[in-house]
């Protein structure tokens, strides 16, 4: 254990780091003699956060639905941390960036378990009523999930496979914007009409969307891993660790939130759609959207056959 430095060193590290910010370091000291002691539910906001879960019906397990979800949304906050310090890290190497990566995996990977409080943890009769009052909403429309991708791959990779022959590096964002994947499950696929499900989740983020798409074209974690010295991409490690992230987010992470909505939306109650209306099955399913990040690091057997086993 490192020994604590004396109080000397402590009041000159005190007036080092005021000084670089203009404080007067006795006032900083003054005002700790009326400031409170920390709490742990304080620190951690508990109150704020146990008041979050808001119930629309008066079924039970609505709540095991909604704590879920949020939960899910701050571990997807956790993500987008770790991948914002892969894309701003001036001197990358490959030991932080497998760090990283890892870190990211295990996230999804408990992610990816968790599915089962949702299979298991609701009763189908009450899922079935309580999800009549999410309509038009859906898991959808989770933004942060939407960032994770724009921030691990090239954009390419998250266009349509039908349209990206015709879309490249100097392609308006706007227009990538209209083709990119999810595109297809929210609008009518014979008129193009744009669901509400769609035109609500555009309305709330599309400008923020398209900010961070220019953002992230030039360091999300693929263009990040291209950068490294030729050497280090051959890094059997991080390979190892880039090809995991890709088929745990992609693949194991998906089949599980596909399995778990098939539970309930197949369960012969209730008419078999989505909250909101998107075609669940093409749209989760990886074998048809093939959404891979990092194509690079898999074979053409692995490419070919990407989700088809499952």
């Amino acid at each position: 254990m490192p020994d604590q430095p004396n109080y000397d060193d402590i009041i000159k590290a005190l007036q080092e780091k005021y000084t670089k910010i203009d404080q007067d370091t006795d006032d900083h000291l003054f005002g700790l003699l009326y400031s409170k002691p920390i709490t742990y539910w304080d620190y951690i906001q508990t109150d704020a956060l146990l008041n979050l879960q808001i119930q629309r019906t008066t079924l039970p397990d609505e709540m095991v639905f909604i704590a879920y979800h949020q939960i899910n949304e701050l571990i997807f906050k956790m993500i987008l941390w770790e991948i914002s310090q892969v894309a701003e890290k001036k001197d990358l190497d490959v030991v932080f960036f497998e760090n990283k990566i890892m870190r990211i995996s295990r996230y999804f990977d408990m992610l990816t378990t968790s599915f089962n409080i949702m299979r298991e943890g609701m009763e189908v009769e009450q899922y079935m009523k309580f999800r009549y009052t999410l309509t038009p909403a859906s898991g959808f429309q989770s933004a942060q999930y939407r960032l994770i991708e724009f921030a691990s791959t090239e954009l390419i990779n998250l266009i349509d496979y039908r349209f990206r022959k015709d879309i490249d590096r100097n392609t308006p964002y706007t227009h990538a914007f209209e083709h990119l994947y999810w595109q297809a499950a929210g609008k009518d696929h014979k008129t193009g009409k744009k669901s509400t499900l769609l035109v609500n989740f555009e309305k709330r983020y599309k400008d923020e969307f398209l900010r961070f798409m220019e953002t992230y074209n030039t360091k999300n974690l693929w263009t990040r891993f291209k950068e490294l010295p030729l050497e280090d991409q051959k890094d059997e490690d991080l390979v190892k660790a880039m090809r995991h992230f890709d088929y745990t987010v992609n693949v194991t992470w998906v089949m599980a939130h596909y399995n778990a909505a098939k539970h309930y939306i197949e369960s012969g109650i209730g008419d078999g759609e989505a909250t909101g209306g998107s075609d669940w099955k093409k749209y989760m399913h990886p074998k048809y959207q093939r959404r891979i990040f990092f194509p690079d690091l898999w074979s053409e057997e692995e490419l070919e056959n990407w989700g088809n086993n499952l």
